[in-house]
């Protein structure tokens, strides 16, 4: 179909027929187009809906508390990530190894997304970025790490995994290989801390985007401790113990 206006021969009361155009035929790409503006300001509605509590439902989930596992999770995580972040953005400029600069970028990169997620969501809930303690979220449930009963810890204190100042001051005074393994083990240890954590809120976690990343880094910090301990021992180096 060319999309061509055709004629059409009309007869008056009052004389011979005339011939009129026909109004032009929508062509097939304007067509879709107007599908798919419809379907866009549909989802944009729906989307502002959401936004403004439109719609619903009343037995939706209420809004976490402060001393929810939701909450807990957020802020705690969001610290230890922080962390690592802070060490994965030391290695472009003490390390020349490609894959050790490669895992660096995907870890600063993917955990800078995820703690904004995670801040995003406490702003969203009205709720501070420290309650004044540290892993009370968690219970009793702390998967076996040593001293980890659930009462908490003040809001400075180092969760399971992370870095001491005076390991991270050795890390930046390092350069080339030293460096490179330095990093691998602190950064498996890292991981090593956090793996409980996230999978603790992906059971316990009320809110289901809330889960989903936790079990989202679970998976993740998973893999990525099983790729680091071969690039490890490629290197001549050897983990540090398990938190």
């Amino acid at each position: 179909m060319s999309g061509r206006s055709t004629a059409v021969t009309t007869p008056t009361s009052s004389g011979p027929t005339t011939t009129q155009p026909a109004p032009p035929a929508r062509s097939p790409l304007r067509v879709v187009l107007l599908a798919v503006i419809g379907v866009g300001l549909l989802l944009l509605g729906g989307g502002l809906a959401v936004a403004l509590g439109i719609g619903r439902d009343s037995s939706a989930a209420p809004t976490p508390t402060s001393d929810s596992v939701d909450a807990g999770f957020s802020r705690d995580m969001a610290r230890h990530h922080q962390q690592g972040v802070e060490m994965a953005n030391l290695v472009a400029t003490h390390s020349q190894d490609p894959d050790v600069r490669r895992l660096a970028f995907d870890i600063s990169s993917t955990q800078t997304n995820q703690i904004g997620r995670m801040q995003g969501w406490l702003d969203l809930w009205g709720l501070p970025p420290s309650n004044g303690t540290t892993m009370a979220w968690l219970g009793g449930d702390m998967g076996g790490m040593t001293g980890m009963s659930g009462q908490g810890m003040g809001p400075e204190s180092l969760m399971p995994g992370m870095a001491t100042q005076a390991e991270l001051d050795h890390l930046r005074s390092l350069s080339g290989k030293p460096f490179d393994v330095e990093f691998l083990r602190l950064m498996i240890r890292h991981h090593q801390g956090g793996l409980p954590m996230a999978q603790y809120a992906a059971k316990h976690a009320a809110e289901p985007a809330v889960r989903r990343l936790a079990e989202t880094m679970a998976e993740t910090q998973t893999a990525e401790t099983t790729t680091m301990s071969a690039m490890l021992t490629a290197r001549g180096g050897t983990p540090l113990p398990a938190p």
